[in-house]
């Protein structure tokens, strides 16, 4: 017979927190964010590009993109995020509910998701009364829902960060019609916008541990493709606004 300690030792093991898987959500959704500034961005200043030369005019296209890109972004994950939020609170709820009416069956549950996890049926079992004395709700809810309770998303937090990341996206493409001479703007802004989509494809394949070449390709690819898009779209639209 496993001791106590033992038991509850391999149970924590069980019901670890995807701490790390977390984390990687996270920074691979400041990735995407970044990628959605840097095309988003680009194909609006290139858009423009398409019927202006005028740099005032890619500036205030490129700072109007970056502007109410992030606000959107913001506002889209606040709302996701509040949803998500809501739903972890139900949840916790329903979980407290089954818990204070059917106490022996959750028991014999949670003992059941501790066998699933590795652990015999022995200590299984010692482990689910152990963990069922110590907070039945938190155990329940991690090995169950994997929501830790009271530790809900943030919807500000999310805001803010997919805010901040499409911003660094899209200051890519606006830096570079800003800085670069007139001649080779629109050549040096697909340059960098290339060179920036190359970082965050490879960024986004090694968090998704896939293969580095077709992400690089597919993301490299899309973006030149919607710039090359809308820069000919901008150029068809000129003149039917002109006449």
């Amino acid at each position: 017979m496993a001791t106590s300690s033992q038991t509850r030792a391999q149970a924590a093991d069980a019901m670890n927190p995807a701490s790390i898987s977390n984390r990687l959500n996270w920074l691979r959704a400041g990735v995407l964010g970044a990628n959605d500034g840097i095309v988003s961005t680009a194909g609006l200043v290139l858009g423009v590009a398409g019927a202006s030369t005028s740099q005032s005019a890619l500036l205030v296209a490129g700072v109007a993109g970056l502007v109410s890109g992030a606000l959107s972004m913001a506002a889209g994950e606040y709302v996701s995020v509040s949803t998500q939020r809501d739903t972890e609170k139900a949840a916790i709820a329903q979980e407290k509910d089954e818990l204070a009416a059917l106490p022996q069956a959750e028991l014999a549950e949670l003992a059941t998701l501790l066998e699933q996890k590795g652990l015999s049926h022995g200590v299984a079992q010692q482990a689910a009364c152990e963990l069922t004395r110590h907070n039945a709700l938190a155990a329940h809810a991690e090995m169950e829902l994997g929501i830790k309770p009271g530790h809900y998303t943030n919807p500000w937090q999310a805001a803010a960060a997919s805010a901040l990341s499409f911003s660094i996206g899209a200051l890519v493409p606006l830096l570079a019609v800003a800085l670069a001479p007139a001649g080779p703007r629109l050549p040096i802004a697909v340059l960098a916008v290339a060179m920036a989509l190359s970082v965050t494809g490879l960024a986004s394949a090694k968090l998704g541990n896939a293969a580095m070449l077709p992400a690089l390709v597919r993301n490299v690819g899309g973006g030149l493709l919607a710039m090359g898009v809308t820069f000919y779209v901008g150029r068809l639209v000129a003149p039917l606004l002109a006449a």
